[in-house]
């Protein structure tokens, strides 16, 4: 028997595995805490306790979309929760300025994307580390959404902006939202890009190998230049998810989110260093995440401790993928 058989006939190393099926990891760690959770507690499995899991991880995971085609290029964003917050003000000022709900949800989602372009240009341009302007850009947003909302929170009455919390019953006893919809669509739309066009090739091309992806004609610039739109055009999306959820626009809100869009698309069994990552994985991250904070909720666990368990969270996974990088060489 000759050693190509051989190596034929070898099963994959388990570092092996979690690289060939990176969602496998995050379905499991979702299927675990569940059954944790339902043991742990009596109202876990209640079908609008899990509705409302669902419901809360829909800005993460709306933000973790946009994060995966970043960290997909070998990049990071660490603005993307406040500018997300940005946009929500921005939208919502404009409505208590008399502007229509539908012009104020689409001039909060070109902030975003021209904050995308700013990004992109700044990494493609200037040739700048995405972690250096995503990281300044964290502290300017942060601030001019202070100073623009003068520190307060804004309410939001328009039913156009608070129209992703509308919620319906599916099979007459689901509770699901129009925000759940639009999620699964964006999913969809995203995993269609990635895995069935050519741009989604490039864009893996590009994380794997930028220099072999230009020798081969890709355009590496304008591949990684329209990663960071794309990316603004869906963290608008989640600002108007984020709306529909809690219909106040507020300065101070999710502080942590772009550290938990990180985590999840980490824990969905994407590589930080780019060319690896997928859409159904970011999607279990982003439940896994959710249904953590709400089973440690739920056992009455403090805030400060649940994100003591997010961050440990992110480290094993980072941790994991290095042992199974570790073990595929």
């Amino acid at each position: 028997m000759t050693t190509a058989t051989l190596k034929g006939n070898e099963r994959p190393s388990i570092g092996e595995f979690f690289l060939r099926a990176p969602a496998v990891g995050p379905a499991l760690a979702l299927l675990v805490a569940i059954v944790v959770f339902s043991a742990s507690t009596d109202t876990f499995l209640d079908l609008d306790n899990l509705s409302l899991v669902v419901q809360q991880s829909l800005v993460v995971g709306t933000l973790a979309l946009g994060q995966t085609l970043i960290i997909l290029t070998a990049g990071i964003d660490l603005a993307n929760a406040a500018a997300m917050v940005l946009a929500t003000l921005i939208m919502a000022k404009l409505v208590v300025g008399g502007v229509p709900g539908i012009w104020a949800l689409l001039l909060g989602i070109v902030a975003t994307v021209v904050i995308g372009m700013v990004t992109g240009s700044l990494v493609t341009r200037i040739k700048l580390p995405p972690f250096i302007v995503t990281l300044g850009l964290l502290t300017v947003l942060t601030a001019a959404a202070k100073l623009f909302a003068s520190g307060q929170a804004v309410p939001v009455a328009d039913e156009l902006l608070k129209w992703l919390g509308t919620r319906r019953y599916l099979f007459g006893g689901i509770p699901i939202t129009y925000g759940m919809t639009l999620a699964l669509l964006m999913y969809l739309g995203l995993w269609y890009a990635l895995t069935r066009t050519p741009w989604g090739k490039h864009v893996y091309a590009v994380g794997n190998a930028p220099e072999s992806a230009r020798l081969s004609g890709i355009k590496v610039n304008r591949t990684i230049l329209s990663v960071y739109i794309v990316a603004g055009v869906i963290v608008g999306i989640a600002a108007w998810q984020a709306l529909g959820r809690v219909p106040n626009a507020d300065p101070n809100a999710f502080q942590l989110g772009n550290l938990d869009s990180i985590t999840a698309v980490v824990l969905g069994g994407a590589s930080l260093f780019g060319g690896r990552g997928s859409v159904l994985g970011t999607m279990m991250g982003a439940l896994v995440v959710a249904v953590l904070r709400s089973g440690l909720t739920q056992l009455g666990v403090d805030a400060l401790y649940q994100d003591v368990a997010t961050g440990a969270l992110l480290i094993g996974a980072v941790c994991v993928d290095r042992f199974a990088r570790r073990q595929q060489s």
